[in-house]
């Protein structure tokens, strides 16, 4: 039984947690790749993705069904990951305070082995890269790059003019590249 995102909103609106369970396993591989994108990490960005459907859960009677779901739950992950580097940059800020051997411990601590050295070295360089790019340039990239959307779709998601996402992808594939031959 294939059931459209607007009956299941309807039917979690009603209080069937089933049908939002359904949601989510629907659009929670989107979910988490998007989060990755913005945040870098995948474990942060799994922790991201999850806080921001239990979010969408509390906050489901406003959810539009005639509108797109996915849309509606992005607004939610997208804040929870822009909120999420702010105060990221905030502690490593206050780490930094604090001299370049506790930073160093501080993120050493917090990186989790991985089994393929080379995979864990291109990503932590494209990371660090995609970390550079201001906000709204990453999310550019990454709504385009990884989710594959198109310019009008992107526009959408993003709350902005075509011509301002054209010259926001523009500018992150340069800084990207910039940053990439820095390193």
């Amino acid at each position: 039984m294939n059931v459209d995102d607007a009956e299941l909103i309807v039917r979690a609106q009603a209080g069937d947690t089933e049908a939002f369970g359904m949601l989510v396993t629907r659009h929670m591989r989107q979910a988490y790749f998007s989060a990755v994108g913005l945040v870098g990490s995948r474990e942060d960005a799994l922790d991201l993705s999850q806080e921001a459907f239990a979010r969408a859960f509390h906050a489901r009677k406003t959810i539009d069904p005639a509108r797109p779901f996915y849309a509606w739950y992005y607004t939610i992950l997208r804040r929870l990951c822009f909120n999420w580097l702010r105060d990221r940059r905030s502690r490593r800020e206050r780490l930094q305070q604090g001299g370049w051997w506790l930073e160093e411990v501080s993120l050493a601590a917090m990186d989790a082995p991985d089994r393929d050295l080379e995979r864990r070295e291109a990503h932590r360089r494209i990371a660090g890269a995609l970390a550079k790019l201001p906000d709204a340039e990453r999310e550019a990239l990454v709504l385009k790059e990884f989710e594959g959307l198109k310019y009008r779709e992107i526009a959408a998601r993003m709350g902005t003019p075509i011509g301002t996402v054209m010259s926001r992808l523009y500018s992150a594939r340069a800084h990207l590249a910039k940053a990439l031959e820095e390193q």
